[in-house]
């Protein structure tokens, strides 16, 4: 008989929440969808004309595999970089990779670092947070993760003390979805030098740098380049930078030449590249319209402080004050709609049902995401929360 062949159980997060809010609207519930970690609208205008004239051309490079190299859009990945930081970086040591977004690529990481013939262990940043580095673990047999401590107490910074020995990859994301915080310069060099003198190599999704809201948000890249002996690579996306680039699938990568050549075997056997107009499109968003970049970083801070107004005037506990990105993180309440809440996931679902207002919850916290225009539903969500009655007593 003819049966899936995966455990059970297997949906993530995300995956649960989609089937909830599927099973809210074929009720006639009306949502409010804060879920969604997916700018709204086009790219950018100037992304979109640059990927225009760039897929009209007659270049064959244009509309080839693009393997790990960019031969349709020179020098593409040091550009991609270089435009994300304050300086250009030295080149000894160095070695760059065009990717077709992080997502992907995360799994090919433990896979650089030879889980295909020897146990390899590895830390991540998913409790709370961005799930798929765990999910690719889960699906490497010769892979064992656990989760670095991340709460309020520690600004969603953890300890050296919390890396277990034996790790031999710590996945970061910074700016970190859900909580928005950001990694600054002496915490990223006590964990460089950690790292170097235990042989852990290191890697950072750096997704949601270009909308970081202050000058001391700083990439693993600025920091690394100062450990001749770390292992280190970091990834940039156009995803969350030209506006909405989420289907773009454009990206690139900068680390430790042994790392990146790795990484380069693996992809290389597994990827056939990215798809040259996009990338086309969004360097030239990149690098000549940093005004239309600035704004949607701008739009996004402005939406948080008015959610963030709106919750707490609710009564909702801010677990932290983001400094990155388009999510606030919120403590669950202990009661609402005259229930005890159990848990995060049910005081969501509660919300969900009662009142439409779609939210993630990450173990004891909730995530709402501005992507969505917050202000045309101000007066909903006020509603909704005052609705909700929550308490933490």
């Amino acid at each position: 008989m003819r049966q899936s062949r995966l455990p059970a159980g297997g949906a993530n997060i995300f995956q649960k929440i989609r089937g909830k809010r599927a099973e809210a609207e074929a009720r006639g519930q009306k949502l409010f969808d804060l879920s969604i970690g997916e700018p709204k609208g086009p790219a950018l205008l100037s992304a979109r004309q640059a990927a225009g004239t760039a897929v009209l051309s007659d270049a064959e490079s244009m509309h080839a595999y693009q393997y790990n190299d960019s031969p349709a859009v020179p020098d593409f990945s040091r550009r991609f970089i270089r435009a994300h930081l304050a300086a250009e970086l030295a080149v000894d040591g160095l070695d760059y990779l065009p990717i077709p977004g992080i997502k992907p690529i995360l799994g090919l990481l433990p896979l650089a670092c030879g889980c295909a013939a020897a146990a390899v262990s590895v830390a991540t940043m998913t409790k709370p947070g961005y799930p798929t580095p765990a999910d690719w673990c889960d699906y490497h047999v010769n892979v064992s993760h656990y989760a670095l401590a991340l709460n309020a107490a520690n600004a969603f910074r953890f300890a050296m003390a919390d890396v277990a020995p034996g790790t031999n990859l710590i996945m970061l994301n910074y700016p970190h979805n859900p909580s928005g915080q950001i990694a600054e310069a002496p915490w990223l060099r006590e964990l460089c030098q950690f790292c170097a003198d235990h042989n852990i190599r290191l890697f950072n999704d750096a997704a949601y740098i270009a909308l970081s809201h202050g000058a001391e948000s700083i990439t693993l890249s600025e920091i690394a380049v100062d450990f001749p002996d770390l292992s280190w690579a970091e990834a940039f996306t156009a995803a969350k930078l030209i506006g909405n680039g989420t289907g773009w699938h454009v990206g690139a990568m900068v680390g430790s030449a042994d790392f990146i050549a790795d990484l380069k075997e693996v992809k290389g056997k597994t990827d056939t590249g990215f798809v040259a107009p996009m990338a086309a499109g969004a360097l030239a968003a990149l690098e000549m319209d940093q005004s239309g970049i600035r704004h949607f970083r701008s739009l996004y801070q402005q939406r948080l402080e008015l959610l963030i107004t709106l919750m707490t005037g609710c009564s909702m506990r801010l677990a932290i004050q983001p400094r990155a990105g388009f999510y606030t993180l919120w403590e669950s309440p202990r009661e609402a709609f005259g229930e005890v809440m159990a848990s995060a996931e049910q005081f969501n679902f509660a919300m969900i049902e009662n009142t439409g207002v779609v939210g993630v919850h990450f173990g004891k916290f909730l995530r709402y995401a501005v992507c969505a225009d917050v202000s045309v539903m101000q007066a909903d969500l006020k509603a909704a929360f005052a609705a909700a009655k929550v308490s933490y007593g």
